[in-house]
C-alpha cells in the first residue's frame, strides 16, 4: 500500500478525476484534472469534464433518503452500493470522453452524495461507497471528507474555501467566491489575506427552493427554471419578499455555519407555494419572488457579516445558479461589488467544485492538512479524507 501511494506522489504531475454530487440532485460532475504540486504550489488544469445525470427515478429515491420521515435503513444501505457504481461509471465516462485508458489515472477523489447534514451534533453522512468505486475504476479512491473536520467540533462545510484560497486569492483585491448549487455558500478571500484570513459560510439557499417550487408548479413536469426563464417573465411581490426573510432565522444566525435540505425543505418550498397562490399570485410571480430570496439572502449575509470586516471588490459566481438570469440579475442589482462569472477568472463554473474535490484529494495523499478552521468552525486544522484501495 505504501508504494502505491508514494509511487503516485513522486509523480511530478498526477492525473486525477474529482467526482460531485450536490444538494441538486442534477447528476454526478466528473472533472478529469492534471494535477502539479501541493498547497500554495498547486498547478491545476482541467482536460475533460462531464455531468451523468440522474434520472427521475434516481433523483426521487435519493431525494426520499434526505428525509427522516421516509428514508429507510435498507434503501440507504442499497443506494450507498448504488451510488458508488454510479459514480464509478461517471470516473469511467470522463476518461473514456479524454481518450484516455482509467490505468493512467493515478486516483480518484469523490465528495459523494450528502443525505443528511447535522452539524450542531457533530454529525453528517455521505453516500457513494468508496470501496465501489475503487472496485469499478481499479483507481486509488479518496473521499469522505466532512467527518474528520467534524470530529474537531467543525461544521463539516464548507469545504471548497480552502481550494479558493490556494487558486483565486489575489494581492491587491479582496474576493467573495459564491458558489450556487443547492444551498448557496460564499468564501471571503482577503487582499493579500494569508489562509488564517479566509473564512466562509451558507448563506442560505441557493437552487434547492427554485427547483422545488418548478416541480410543484408543474407537477413533476420540470426541475428547474432554465435559465431563469420563467422568473424573468414574472414579477417580483416584494412585500411577500421581506416577510420571507425577515422569516429566515438562518440569516440571523453568526458563522461559522452550514445548511442543507434538513432547514430548507420541500415541506417549506410547497407551503411558500401556497401561501404564493392564495395571494393570488402568478406561477411566474411566484417563481421570480422565490429567485429574488436567494439573491437578497445572499446579499444579506455580505451585508451583515462579510462587509463589516472587509470591503468586498469582486464576487465571483459559479454553480448551477450561475446559468440563472433572472438570478444573476438580481444580484448584480443589489451587491454592492461587481458581480461576475467565474469564468472571468478562467475556470469553468459547472467542474469547479469537481475539481475542488480533486485537489483536496491530493493534499490528502500528500499529507497535508485540507480544512480551513476559520470556515468550519473546527478547534485544528486536520487532514481530511478517507482512503479505499483497489485489488488489482
Amino acid at each position: 500500500m505504501i508504494d502505491i501511494l508514494n509511487n503516485i506522489m513522486e509523480k511530478d504531475k498526477k492525473l486525477c478525476i474529482g467526482l460531485m454530487s450536490g444538494t441538486s440532485l442534477d447528476g454526478i460532475d466528473a472533472a478529469l484534472v492534471e494535477i502539479e504540486g501541493n498547497y500554495k504550489d498547486t498547478k491545476v488544469r482541467l482536460l475533460e469534464f462531464l455531468t451523468l445525470p440522474y434520472s427521475q427515478v434516481e433523483r426521487e429515491f435519493i431525494l426520499r433518503l434526505c428525509s427522516p420521515s421516509t428514508s429507510k435503513i435498507d434503501d440507504i444501505c442499497e443506494m450507498n452500493v448504488y451510488l458508488g457504481n454510479r459514480m464509478g461509471q461517471a470516473a469511467v465516462k470522463v476518461a473514456q470522453k479524454a481518450g484516455m485508458s482509467l490505468k493512467g489515472i493515478d486516483f480518484i477523489s469523490s465528495h459523494g452524495q450528502t443525505i443528511y447534514h447535522m452539524p450542531e451534533k457533530n454529525s453528517t453522512f455521505q453516500i457513494g461507497e468508496l470501496a465501489v468505486i475503487a472496485a469499478v475504476t481499479e483507481a486509488v479512491t479518496v473521499g469522505d471528507f466532512r467527518p474528520s473536520d467534524m470530529a474537531y467540533g467543525g461544521q463539516g462545510a464548507p469545504l471548497v474555501p480552502y481550494v479558493d484560497y490556494l487558486l483565486f486569492s489575489h494581492p491587491d483585491k479582496s474576493r467573495v467566491l459564491l458558489n450556487i448549487g443547492g444551498m448557496s455558500n460564499i468564501t471571503v478571500l482577503k487582499a493579500d489575506g494569508n489562509e488564517d484570513d479566509v473564512w466562509a459560510f451558507d448563506t442560505g439557499p441557493g437552487n434547492v427552493l427554485i427547483d422545488a417550487v418548478m416541480k410543484i408548479g408543474t407537477n413533476g413536469r420540470m426541475n428547474y427554471d432554465l435559465g431563469g426563464v420563467m422568473a424573468l417573465s414574472g414579477r417580483t411581490c416584494l412585500d411577500w419578499l421581506s416577510k420571507i426573510l425577515a422569516e429566515d432565522s438562518y440569516l440571523d444566525k453568526k458563522p461559522p455555519k452550514s445548511t442543507g435540505r434538513e432547514y430548507y425543505t420541500l415541506d417549506y418550498a410547497g407551503k411558500l407555494y401556497t401561501y404564493g397562490i392564495g395571494m393570488g399570485l402568478s406561477f411566474n410571480d411566484i417563481l421570480a419572488t422565490i429567485t429574488c430570496y436567494t439573491a437578497h439572502a445572499v446579499e444579506s449575509q455580505l451585508r451583515r457579516f462579510v462587509e463589516p470586516k472587509c470591503k468586498v471588490d469582486e464576487v465571483f459566481v459559479s454553480g448551477g445558479g450561475v446559468h440563472n438570469k433572472a438570478l444573476m440579475q438580481e444580484l448584480k442589482r443589489i451587491i454592492k461589488a461587481e458581480v461576475k462569472s467565474a469564468e472571468e477568472l478562467d475556470f469553468s463554473v459547472d467542474a469547479k467544485e469537481a475539481v475542488a474535490f480533486a485537489i483536496l484529494g491530493n493534499e490528502f495523499l500528500s499529507g497535508r492538512t485540507n480544512n480551513l478552521p476559520g470556515a468550519t468552525g473546527a478547534a485544528k486544522k486536520v487532514i481530511m479524507g478517507k482512503l479505499a484501495l483497489p485489488s488489482r
